[in-house]
């Protein structure tokens, strides 16, 4: 995607001093008024984009020290191109499966379901049933900051603000700035609810996929325009506002919810066949153990840095969450996984067995604590 330089009020431009706005630290406010006063004056200034808002518990960093926001499918610094293959084939046959179960259902919508791959993407990403190459935003400032505040365990949340091409169609394609923004409430059918309630977008490159030249490309800090720290507490709101409750957002009797939730759990059991599926079925399992350990035990930092599975795995043995006997385990079943997704052929038969009883009982053991 093409990078915008925006224009930055005094007492932002002195905040963010030398550095870029990536790279600078959130800017502090106190309270929701003062949020909307600053982005008035931004909207202002940035007359040529239309302003997003993407509300975090914490401020995610790279290597380098600079924000990165990249889409779900995308994320990890340290992905290799087979794996992202992997991962958009899964995304593929999630696609399919998708469309089975909503003509089986007979909810509305079926012709956009079946005819736009955006819409089957932006299901599946709103419903968390699988990343995608398409990043959450809204254009309610109200319900960027009750995100960012929902379930922090610090005292501060962040607050981005993306400046992104006008919206002309319920899926806005700009050559130019090679993006596309998906209007959910427009394209998204009645059934589904959650989009409705929370004024979503989603945002990508065109022309996606697992090939690309550069992958900093992808990282939507490229239309980054400020980023600001906001009080978690009730305070920051302050009279005549307050923060949408999480049920709310997640409404329930949403019949696409529901659907979704059976998909995701056929997922885990049919999009993947033999011996090796079946051991990338349990390392995932595991895998997302280790890192939402990791990301708790590390939240406790604004300034949060993406991790590694390997950073991942030290942490915990670090704090004490896991024996260094079980460190080692998982960094050698790392590298099997490693050798599974970019040399299956060398893989041993009996020796993904082994691994996959393995996992399962790494997972036991973790879990059992």
């Amino acid at each position: 995607m093409r990078s915008i330089t925006p224009q930055l009020t005094a007492e932002m431009r002195a905040h963010v001093g030398s550095e870029n706005v990536a790279k600078a630290p959130p800017f502090q406010i106190a309270t929701f008024r003062n949020l909307v006063e600053h982005i008035a004056h931004l909207s202002y200034l940035n007359p040529d984009h239309l302003l997003f808002y993407r509300g975090q518990n914490t401020d995610f960093l790279n290597k380098a020290g600079s924000t990165t926001i990249y889409p779900g499918v995308y994320r990890s610094e340290n992905s290799s191109k087979e794996e992202l293959r992997h991962r958009f084939a899964l995304l593929e046959q999630a696609c399919k499966e998708l469309v089975r179960r909503w003509t089986e259902s007979k909810l509305e919508g079926l012709r956009d379901i079946r005819q736009k791959t955006y819409v089957q993407w932006s299901i599946l990403q709103h419903y968390g049933v699988l990343e995608t190459p398409l990043l959450d935003v809204t254009h309610s400032l109200r319900v960027a900051c009750s995100f960012a505040q929902h379930d922090c365990s610090s005292d501060q949340s962040i607050v981005y603000v993306l400046g992104l091409p006008q919206v002309t169609n319920r899926i806005s394609i700009n050559s130019e700035d090679d993006l596309v923004n998906v209007r959910l409430l427009s394209i998204c059918p009645p059934s589904a609810l959650r989009p409705h309630f929370q004024e979503g977008f989603l945002a990508g490159t065109t022309d996606v996929s697992w090939e690309f030249e550069d992958k900093t490309d992808l990282d939507f800090r490229n239309r980054l325009i400020a980023k600001f720290s906001i009080p978690t507490g009730a305070t920051f709101w302050g009279k005549g506002f307050n923060s949408i409750p999480k049920q709310s957002l997640y409404p329930a009797n949403d019949k696409v919810q529901r659907l979704c939730e059976g998909l995701r759990e056929s997922l885990k059991a049919e999009l993947q066949s033999g011996d090796l599926g079946e051991f990338m079925k349990a390392w995932t399992n595991l895998e997302s153990y280790i890192f939402a350990q990791a990301r708790q035990i590390s939240s406790r930092s604004i300034a949060q840095r993406n991790l590694s599975l390997r950073d991942s795995i030290d942490l915990l043995e670090g704090e004490g969450t896991i024996s260094r006997s079980v460190a080692q385990e998982l960094q050698t079943l790392r590298q099997y996984r490693n050798t599974v997704v970019h040399s299956p052929s060398k893989v041993e038969p009996d020796s993904t067995i082994k691994a996959i009883a393995t996992a399962k009982e790494l997972l036991r053991q973790l879990n059992s604590r």
